[in-house]
This record gives structure tokens, C-alpha cells and sequence, in this order.
């Protein structure tokens, strides 16, 4: 239901539209139709998790008993869709054909493709204007794939949109290094896909650079490192800002997402046995050519052989320009919701747990906006599919006036786990530290960084 900004209808009556028809957008879509509430969803790409699809080779750390959201289950079970085993392990591929497509097929009209958000605000009033704010519905401006403009008039906006169109560079200081821009034809930004010849031809017999140390990076060097077995010639060169510390391939079989633990134990087997070799301290400042290579250089002066492919797995990061006339609260460092931020900051968190958060931390200062899902996170290398089933619930109930249920805590997340973000883990001294993960890597986080899977850290 698209309601145009003269319509009579009262705000009440208007639709919630959840931008992003990703694993996050439909939950949340599920959930408001669970509590009688009208979604609408608005999808940039042409069909349902068009982000995930990009990442479709990528198996995810989670179970299909983890990735699948309860609301969204109920509304699937009467139309005889079939439950995957929950003890298996889906691929980004996977999880949009057998989950994603059957849940956005069933929502049908609400859901609209080719729709692009360009713009969120109160309806008459700019950033700067109080009076009457909080009783205007929001306009949200869309830009349809045919380049036709429209606006929409909605009660709330939840935005699942995530972060996959916003990857780090190269760069330390959180800028593109000098040269990256201009070498973007040998630098990829996403975890390859070996199985399609094309992409096995690039890197097949070449020398890689791996810039992250997250679980997307983890997953490059353990499929480059398989490539080199059958491929001569084929060599990473695996950059890391930090040391190497007990921590540095993750948990290991300490890890309660045992397929997270065995990657991290895979990339160490990557370069002990001399398929990758790694770098430490090196903070890139620069990407220079060398004929048809391309030569990496430190903030120390430090350069490296030249290497003919890099693959930057440096994380994601939120694209806010669409929301700019909204009052938000966000930390200054992480661009994560004020309330949310201390509990997933790597600064502060090299272990630990991420307490199971709702609307109370997802609130802003403009009433009814919700950035949910790995935007949620803003810069914060780590999220699971989930937490932000969790959040979804939450903030429906809240829209639909149920406060006890939104305050209710429905979730327990696993504890083991490294995080992967800058922070405590930058600084050599404390690359020997050991613990649990304040949150664990992504569902998305490794098919991001491919991510998000969904997403290396830094």
C-alpha cells in the first residue's frame, strides 16, 4: 500500500516501509504482518536478497536452524514451503533460493523492486524545523529503475538496507590510499568466486594481495590457498595492520560456530604451508604500478613485491546520505546507534558478549526511524542474521504498542569467538590477548567481505 503525500489516510493507517528486501528487511516485514501492521518494502535490486545473491558462493558461519526467522516461518509453513535441515550449513545461494524468494514471493505486492530510497524526512519539515515534528508521517523518496521519482508516505521507517554497497578501502586511515581509485581494474573488494572460470583465470597462477583479517580475508586466502594446489605460480600475500597473535585465526575449535572455527584454522593452515605468507604492522598508504602490477606501500615507507590482483576485505560501513533530514543519534566512532554503540565498540570490547538489544537501543531522536540489521552496526565488524531477527521483533512490537514485548529478551547469542575489528586488537601488545567475541561474525558478515558476510574486520 503506497500512500502519496495528499493522502487523507491518518498516519496510523499508512504503511511502515522497511527499505532492504534482504534477510533483515523481510523479517521485519514478517513481523509487522504478524502484529496486523501494513509493510512495504522497497528494494533497489531485481529480486529478493539481491546483496546476498552477490555473495551466493560464500557458505554461511550459521545453520539453517540460525539464518530463518520464526515470524517469517509461520507465515511460510501453510503454503507447504519445506524447512531446510536445521544442521546444515546454507550458502549465500542457498539462503535466497530456499528461504529469501519462497518468504518475498508470499509477501507479493508489498514488496517493490528497481525501488532505489534517495531521501527520508518528515513530511514538510526540514532537519532544522520543531514545530510539529513528531505528529508529521515520514516522505520517503524513491527513484525507480526507469529513473522516475516518487515519494512515499510512511507511519515508520525501518532500514535494513545493510552495508554491502559501502566496502573499506585499502587505505589505513579509512580513505582510499593514493592510486587505489585509478587501479580499481585489479582490486576486488569481495571474496572471489573460484568456480566461475573467469574469476579462477584472474587469480589463478598470480600473486594476491589480501588486505583484512576478518572472515572474509579468511575465506580469500583459504580459497586462494586451494587454488594454488592445482594452479602453480598462485601465491597471497596476506596484509594485516596488526601482529600475529593467539587470536589471529579466530577461535578455533573453541568457537560455538564451529564453521567459523574451522575457517580461521584453514587460513592458518594456508600459510603454514607456504600458500600465503603474511605481513604484519603494514598500514597501506599507497598503491603504485609497476608496468602491469601493482606495488603496495606503507605509512613506514615499507613497500612490498609487486603483486597482480589485491583483494581489500577491510569491512563495511553505512551509507546515511538517504537519511541527512533525519534527527539520528549515532556514535561519533562507530555511526552505530548512541545506545547500541558500547556494546559492540571494538575499542572497549576485545571479548565478551553482545547483550541481546532491541528498540530501547535502536531508538533515535527522531521518533519512528530504525536502522536495523548490519547498518545497525554502522562500522562494527561483527553481526549475526539472528540479532537482527531479535531486533525486528522488538521494534514491531513496539510499533504495535506492545512495549512488554519489545522489552522482552528472546535470544542467546554463542560467546566464543575473536573480533575482528581495529580497536584493542590494533596494537601489538595486545595481538596475545585471548577470548570470546563480543558478538561473533556475521552470517553476513563473511559473505560481505566476499561480506557479510558478511564482513572481514580490519
Amino acid at each position: 500500500m503506497a500512500a502519496s503525500i495528499d493522502s487523507v489516510l491518518t498516519t496510523d493507517q499508512l504503511p511502515v516501509v522497511v527499505i532492504g528486501a534482504g534477510p533483515i528487511g523481510l523479517a521485519a516485514a514478517a513481523h509487522l504482518i504478524q502484529r496486523g501492521i501494513e509493510p512495504l518494502v522497497l528494494e533497489a535490486g531485481p529480486a529478493a536478497g539481491s546483496a546476498v545473491r552477490e555473495w551466493s558462493h560464500v557458505r554461511l558461519f550459521s545453520t539453517w536452524g540460525e539464518v530463518i526467522d520464526p515470524a517469517a516461518e509461520k507465515l511460510l509453513a501453510p503454503t507447504g514451503w519445506v524447512r531446510p535441515d536445521g544442521t546444515t550449513y546454507p550458502t549465500g545461494g542457498d539462503w535466497a533460493e530456499r528461504y529469501l524468494q519462497p518468504l518475498a514471493d508470499l509477501l507479493g505486492d508489498k514488496i517493490r523492486y528497481g525501488a532505489t530510497v534517495t531521501g527520508v524526512a518528515r513530511a514538510g519539515r526540514d532537519r532544522i524545523v520543531d514545530a510539529g515534528r513528531d505528529e508529521q508521517p515520514f516522505t520517503v523518496h524513491i527513484q525507480s529503475a526507469d529513473g522516475a521519482e516518487e515519494r512515499i508516505t510512511a507511519r515508520a521507517v525501518i532500514d535494513a538496507s545493510g552495508t554491502w554497497s559501502t566496502p573499506g578501502p585499502a587505505g589505513a586511515d579509512g580513505l582510499p590510499a593514493l592510486g587505489e581509485k585509478s587501479a580499481v581494474g585489479r582490486i576486488s573488494y569481495r571474496v572471489p568466486d573460484l568456480k566461475d572460470p573467469a574469476v579462477r583465470t584472474r587469480y589463478a597462477g598470480k600473486r594476491t594481495a589480501v588486505v583484512g583479517s576478518g572472515a572474509s580475508a579468511f575465506t580469500a586466502l583459504a580459497l586462494l590457498a586451494d587454488l594454488a594446489k592445482s594452479e602453480a605460480g598462485t601465491h597471497a600475500v596476506w596484509i594485516l595492520r596488526r601482529g600475529i597473535g593467539a587470536n589471529t585465526y579466530g577461535g578455533g575449535e573453541a568457537d560455538q560456530l564451529p564453521a567459523r572455527g574451522a575457517l580461521g584454522l584453514r587460513a592458518k593452515a594456508a600459510v603454514e604451508a607456504g600458500h600465503a605468507s603474511a605481513v604484519t604492522g603494514f598500514r597501506t598508504q599507497a598503491v603504485e604500478r609497476d608496468e602491469d602490477q601493482l606495488v603496495l606501500v606503507a605509512e613506514d615507507g615499507r613497500r612490498l613485491d609487486p603483486v597482480d590482483e589485491v583483494i581489500v576485505l577491510t569491512g563495511f560501513r553505512p551509507d546515511l546520505s538517504f537519511l541527512s533530514e533525519l534527527r539520528l543519534g549515532l556514535d561519533e566512532r562507530l555511526q552505530a546507534p548512541a545506545a547500541l554503540a558500547p556494546l559492540i565498540d571494538p575499542n572497549a570490547h576485545s571479548c565478551g558478549t553482545v547483550y541481546p538489544h532491541g528498540v530501547n537501543e535502536l531508538s533515535h531522536p527522531e521518533q519512528g526511524v530504525y536502522l536495523v540489521g548490519m547498518k545497525s552496526y554502522g562500522r562494527a565488524p561483527t553481526f549475526l542474521a539472528m540479532t537482527g531477527y531479535e531486533q525486528v521483533r522488538s521494534i514491531t512490537a513496539a510499533l504495535a504498542g506492545d512495549q512488554e514485548a519489545a522489552e522482552r529478551v528472546e535470544l542467546t547469542l554463542p560467546e566464543t569467538g575473536v573480533c575482528g575489528g581495529a580497536g584493542l586488537f590494533d596494537e601489538p601488545e595486545n595481538a596475545e590477548q585471548s577470548g570470546g567475541c563480543c558478538a561473533a561474525p556475521s552470517t553476513l558478515q563473511i559473505g560481505i567481505g566476499a561480506p557479510a558476510t558478511v564482513s572481514g574486520g580490519r
